[in-house]
């Protein structure tokens, strides 16, 4: 059913592996400053909901916004991993205060 006629391939001219590796290290870029970010998201909302420090979230939210055009922007994920990690650290002192 399938042999109706010989199968044709097509081939790129040229070599593009640098643009392959260079929009593969964007996407693990995007994909780990947006994690940090949704994680830092979830523990303000954690410490709003539960905990009820409606200040210490709106803190987190505005730093996780910055944090993703800062990322993004800077092409550096330390500031996000930074205030993920004082985001849980907050969490931990109000959840333990």
């Amino acid at each position: 059913m399938s042999a109706h006629g010989e199968v044709e391939y097509e081939t790129a001219t040229g070599n593009d592996y640098p643009e392959h590796e260079a929009t593969y290290e964007a996407f693990i870029h995007l994909t780990i400053v947006g994690i940090l970010n949704v994680i830092t998201v979830m523990v303000a909302l954690t410490l709003g909901g539960v905990l009820g420090h409606w200040g210490a979230t709106a803190l987190f939210v505005i730093l996780s916004v910055v944090g993703v055009f800062q990322g993004l922007g800077s092409g550096s994920w330390i500031f996000s991993s930074v205030i993920t990690a004082l985001s849980i650290v907050a969490l931990a002192l109000y959840g333990l205060g």
